[in-house]
């Protein structure tokens, strides 16, 4: 069995594998505090099983937009959590009802059983099954099933802050499921995708990258086009002489940086050059004169 791997590292030590008897069979009585020692001695200590135990964290998948990403977005969530029912205020004992000392345990929430072996009786303390190991037996409350929880759905207002990506984490405390017997509710955790953009493309968190197309006429006179960026349509200054597959720089064009989003990232544009494969009598012969003149 899985518990006994450790046993076969024993042997190294030099002595006897089974020089302590307990080590044995602790491994086949779940070990510690769940047994007692030789002829009765010991016992686990109760587990208390009605304290008020935290409830369990809960995931959201949210999708959103590139620009929603880049400069943030406020979205409302609709979430299914469980929440502390009505009917039982949460104790998840039928209203009107108490719950009583459970008869097989005598409210202990354990049970004591005796083992017998060649080296002696054994005492194995294990929870209760009759009452769950709370001590107490009850008529569950027909509404949560005496779980004192429900599921129910509940519409919370999501702020994205301005550069998360594919990826992105953000937490809401609280805003799990509900704790048992009054415990502190868990955390909603909403994990971000980002629809990609088919023009724009994000990379190192903060920057951005794109193409521009132009004849190559103007790559070598020189022009201004108009660039496509997270901020809108913007005038660039190609200069003249540029070279296919050049990259310009356009300062702080780029993404916010998450956390501080006063510092941005940069926007950097490829220029593509397109050579017609075609030329009118009167290009080509424009183009043998320019070429007539190069040294």
């Amino acid at each position: 069995m899985g518990g006994m791997g450790g046993m076969g590292g024993m042997g190294g030590m030099g002595g006897d594998p089974f020089s302590n008897p307990f080590d044995l069979f602790e491994s086949f009585f779940g070990g510690g505090g769940g047994m007692g020692g030789m002829g009765g001695m010991g016992g686990g200590q109760r587990q208390n099983r009605n304290r008020p135990t935290q409830g369990d964290d809960e995931r959201f998948d949210l999708e959103i937009d590139f620009l929603e990403a880049v400069f943030g977005v406020e979205k409302e969530l609709d979430t299914m959590r469980l929440e502390n029912c009505d009917k039982c205020s949460g104790s998840g004992v039928k209203a009107g009802t108490k719950p009583t000392t459970c008869g097989t345990c005598g409210g202990q929430g354990q049970v004591v059983a005796t083992v017998r072996t060649p080296l002696g009786n054994f005492q194995q303390v294990t929870g209760c099954q009759a009452c769950g190991g709370t001590g107490q037996s009850a008529t569950p409350c027909p509404s949560c099933g005496g779980d004192g929880r429900v599921r129910r759905s509940k519409k919370i207002q999501l702020r994205v802050p301005p550069g998360v990506d594919k990826g992105s984490r953000l937490r809401v405390r609280g805003e799990g499921n509900a704790g048992r017997r009054g415990g502190p509710s868990g955390d909603l955790y909403v994990f971000i995708n980002v629809r990609d953009d088919p023009e724009l493309k994000r990379f190192e968190n903060v920057n951005i990258s794109s193409n521009v197309t132009i004849p190559y006429t103007r790559a070598i006179l020189g022009c201004t086009v108009k660039v496509r960026t997270v901020d809108g349509s913007v005038d660039l200054k190609i200069p003249q002489g540029v070279q296919p597959g050049s990259t310009l720089l356009m300062a702080k064009r780029g993404v916010p940086r998450l956390g501080n989003d006063s510092i941005r990232g940069d926007h950097y544009v490829t220029v593509k050059v397109t050579i017609p494969s075609k030329l009118s009598n009167e290009e080509r012969a424009l183009i043998e004169q320019l070429d007539a003149n190069v040294k």
